[in-house]
């Protein structure tokens, strides 16, 4: 193989032939006579300045051409120079910085493409780098907050220790000083026995003086050595005189030291020792105890006992200890355990009870100069329809009867009659129907005289014996008045008489009861009826305090949409005035508006006055006492506390363990119930219809109230019915939008009532459907086995004659043997022959099997019956 090459210097692009002549081409030979020409592309070095003097850069081809030129033809000659000029052209252009190729479309967008992409990219990586930043920052911030803190709190805790060391060196400072006290009146004490000692010594030696012989040496050595030790001794004793504090000894202790050192000093730990030993004894001692007056509730924890008795609560924990109680600070101790430590640390105990809360709340009881005459409170009582509304409209010329739902009187009422003469009656309306009962008892309790109103023409009902039983148990003067006297068939002395047996004898028969026949609807009488109650309040002697705080009884109570709890109150004692703080059982408030049962507002009410009012923060109860408080504050106490006693009472019904509760509880939970939310205009007629509905409870069914409010329904009682299956009974209100929306969505019925009796009797037909079927027997006849036969494909078949009745098929049937029932069910099939029969009358033979029983002999009697379902009612 042989190749063949030719390199010519030419232009940079010039393109690659096939020539064997042009430069980069290169045939191939091989063996065989084959060959192969190969195209060669040489790169050459690109250069981007251009030589000094103008002078064309220099080529490798330039640099190759002198070496070939021997080589060249002609016409290479002048190829080569044309390829130069092109080449020194072309450098000349890219020096003056011409343009040599412009970008295609396709280089445009990928160029503008790669362009959105990097600044796509830089706003992504400065976004991230501004987060990153703005987190670095923040974390910046927080650690120089935490190490702010750490330099405050170390500055507090600088602080401290240095006042702990401060509180330290003035106590040992004080230590110091007394223990330098101590050390000076010893030395004055041990230095006025040296003189005492050196005294008596120069009295004992100055005799023996002329007797020492003044030639003799060693009685002068011996009197130069006792003088030298004397001097020496004065010089130390005016030495520690003259110092004034001696300071403490330093360097190393050593016998000779300890011995020769006079002014030896009590150390500090000593002097501690010394000072909890004084501490201990007086504590023994207890003379520095300071006796107090220890208040202790029903419940106290040892923290606030030590607190009341100024003693730390480690020191009371210890005493507890003593006496074998393991407790700690924030143990609670009954009353009893109080009482005996403190009593046992010498201090006096005074014991009060959490229900101290209401002491005082009465006020004082007023004396006789204090009191002056008031209007009597006249409760109308009678039987359902006897006309007490009628009765008391004529008198107060109003139309009350005709607001009424259904013609009965269903809340309790509180009017004023204004008699002219400054003489008033305050008047309570009663509800006469079976169910208000509570609400006529509370009308008996806060009342002074009672009429009864009794119709001619119907005499003594069931709630009029009531109303005299109320009257009785309240012991209240009782007024009768016969009404309805203008109808045909009215006998007023059948109502005379009927009351005598129920020990009330009017006067008109020799007793001391008055008794007035009047006529409502005629308006026949009244006057004389109004003579009677002020007759007999003037007997009474009516009196009352005006000029104190007033306290009273609630009347009734009620939510009222647009004005919030309003109470109908009625004044016993003292004048209620606008702006008072009052507590009404569990509820307490400020009063902000006073109205009279006409409507108008009054700014003050006294004795014996019925007003509705308002600033209450609750819907108090029917009945409840109000009294007047000094400040928010103790109404707020009072009220709570009431709120807690109900709470523990209601806790208490339902957390019964004993086990005739439980017995109670497995009993209850076999019982069916109708739960029911109600909803009603005032808190009486809701307690009245809880009670009637109470009544309607037998061994079987019962009515389970869940939850029972003043006000109109709203979406959570809707809600609170949809979670036990509930009806909602609104009495005299109406449920608002959202209510309605949420009850048609949850399916929940919402019933509305306006007279009571039509809502009792539809609770009661309620539980009626409720209350299991009653199954009732009916014999229909006996048959006497006669043989018993075993077929194929029916088994045991009984052969009978019917001596008794009748059979039928599916009848219900026992089988009797030797007058014991031994199987009770049902008749499968009844045969007459081969045919099927539904019945076989008396005297006829028939084939009867029963259904899953085969245990049959001849002799046994069937006794075939039928059982219906009765429906039961309450």
């Amino acid at each position: 193989m042989s190749d063949d090459v030719e390199t010519e210097t030419s232009k940079p692009r010039r393109p690659l032939t096939l020539r064997r002549t042009e430069t980069g081409a290169v045939k191939q030979s091989f063996s065989h006579g084959r060959s192969k020409t190969v195209v060669v592309e040489t790169k050459k070095r690109r250069v981007l300045s251009p030589k000094k003097g103008g002078e064309a850069p220099e080529t490798s081809e330039a640099k190759e051409a002198p070496e070939k030129k021997s080589a060249k033809k002609p016409a290479d000659d002048k190829a080569a120079a044309a390829r130069a000029a092109a080449a020194a052209k072309e450098a000349e252009d890219r020096k003056k910085g011409a343009v040599l190729r412009t970008l295609s479309d396709d280089e445009k967008q990928a160029r503008a493409a790669a362009l959105a992409t990097a600044r796509k990219e830089k706003a992504e990586r400065d976004k991230r780098d501004a987060a990153e930043r703005a987190e670095r920052e923040a974390r910046e911030a927080e650690e120089r907050a935490r190490l702010e803190e750490e330099r405050r709190r170390q500055a507090i805790e600088e602080e401290k220790r240095a006042r702990e060391a401060d509180e330290r060196r003035k106590a040992e400072e004080a230590a110091r000083e007394a223990l330098e006290e101590e050390e000076r009146e010893r030395k004055k004490r041990n230095a006025a026995k040296a003189d005492a000692r050196a005294k008596g010594r120069e009295d004992v030696e100055t005799p023996a003086a002329p007797d020492a012989e003044p030639d003799n040496p060693l009685a002068q050595l011996g009197g130069r050595l006792k003088t030298k030790r004397k001097g020496a001794g004065d010089d130390r004793r005016e030495a520690g005189k003259a110092k004034e504090a001696p300071r403490r000894r330093s360097g190393k202790l050593t016998i000779a030291n300890a011995l020769d050192d006079e002014e030896r000093q009590r150390s500090l730990a000593s002097v501690k020792r010394a000072r909890e030993r004084e501490k201990l004894a007086r504590q023994q001692r207890g003379g520095d105890r300071v006796v107090r007056d220890v208040v202790i509730p029903e419940t106290i924890t040892v923290q606030e006992l030590a607190a009341r008795m100024s003693m730390r609560a480690v020191d009371l924990v210890k005493e507890l200890m003593k006496q074998g109680q393991m407790v700690t600070a924030n143990a609670v101790l009954d009353a009893d355990t109080a009482q005996l430590v403190a009593e046992d640390l010498g201090h006096s105990v005074k014991r009060v009870a959490e229900a101290d809360v209401e002491e005082g709340l009465g006020g004082a009881a007023d004396t006789e100069d204090q009191l002056k005459p008031r209007p009597p409170v006249v409760t109308i009582m009678g039987h359902v329809d006897h006309g007490k509304t009628s009765l008391l409209d004529a008198m107060r010329q109003t139309d009350v009867v005709a607001g009424e739902a259904g013609g009965i009187t269903q809340h309790i009422g509180a009017y004023q009659v204004d008699l002219g003469d400054d003489r008033k009656i305050t008047f309570l309306d009663t509800p006469g129907h079976a169910a208000f009962t509570q609400m006529r008892a509370r009308g008996a309790k806060v009342t002074d005289i009672i009429v009864l109103v009794v119709a001619a023409d119907d005499s003594i009902m069931p709630q009029t014996e009531e109303a005299i039983s109320h009257a009785k148990a309240a012991g209240v003067p009782i007024i009768v008045a016969i009404n309805k006297v203008d109808k045909p068939d009215a006998n007023p002395q059948k109502v005379r008489t009927d009351l005598l047996q129920h020990e009330i004898q009017v006067e008109s028969m020799g007793g001391e009861v008055q008794d007035v026949e009047v006529s409502a609807l005629k308006k026949m009488n009244l006057d004389g009826l109004q003579e009677a109650i002020l007759l007999q309040a003037e007997l009474l002697d009516l009196k009352a305090n005006p000029d104190r705080p007033a306290d009273g009884a609630v009347v009734e109570a009620r939510l009222d949409k647009g004005r919030g709890p309003v109470a109908t109150f009625l004044v016993e004692r003292g004048s209620l005035k606008r702006g008072d703080i009052i507590v009404v059982g569990a509820e307490w408030g400020k009063v902000r508006a006073m109205t009279d049962d006409k409507g108008q507002t009054v700014n003050e009410a006294g004795p014996a006055y019925p007003v509705e009012v308002l600033g209450l923060n609750g819907v108090p109860e029917p009945g409840d006492t109000f009294n007047v408080v000094d400040s928010e504050a103790r109404a707020r106490e009072i009220a709570e506390f009431r709120q807690r006693q109900r709470r523990e009472k209601a806790a208490a019904k339902s957390s019964g363990t004993s086990l005739e509760q439980m017995m109670a509880q497995l009993q209850d939970s076999e019982i069916k119930e109708l739960p029911i939310v109600i909803k009603g205009d005032v808190q009486g007629s809701i307690e009245a219809i809880v009670g009637s509905l109470e009544k309607l409870n037998t061994d079987e069914v019962r009515v389970r109230v869940l939850h029972t409010g003043v006000g109109g329904i709203s979406e959570s009682d809707v809600i609170l019915a949809e979670a036990s299956n509930a009806p909602v009974i609104g009495f005299n209100v109406r449920a608002n939008k959202q209510a309605r929306d949420e009850a048609e969505r949850s399916k929940v019925e919402i019933r509305y009532y306006s007279v009571i009796y039509n809502l009792i009797d539809d609770i009661k037909a309620t539980l009626s459907g409720m209350l299991d079927p009653e199954l009732r027997e009916t014999f229909l006849g006996n048959a006497e086995i006669l043989e018993v036969f075993s077929i194929s494909k029916h088994g045991k078949v009984a052969g009978c004659r019917v001596t008794e009745g009748k059979v039928a098929r599916g009848a219900k049937v026992r089988l009797i043997r030797d007058n014991v029932v031994i199987h009770e069910g049902e008749l499968s099939q009844l045969k007459r022959f081969k045919d099927d029969v539904n019945e076989v009358p008396a005297g006829q033979e028939c084939g009867m099997s029963f259904a899953n029983y085969e245990d049959m002999r001849p002799g046994d009697v069937i006794e075939c019956f039928s059982v219906e379902k009765v429906t039961r009612t309450l």
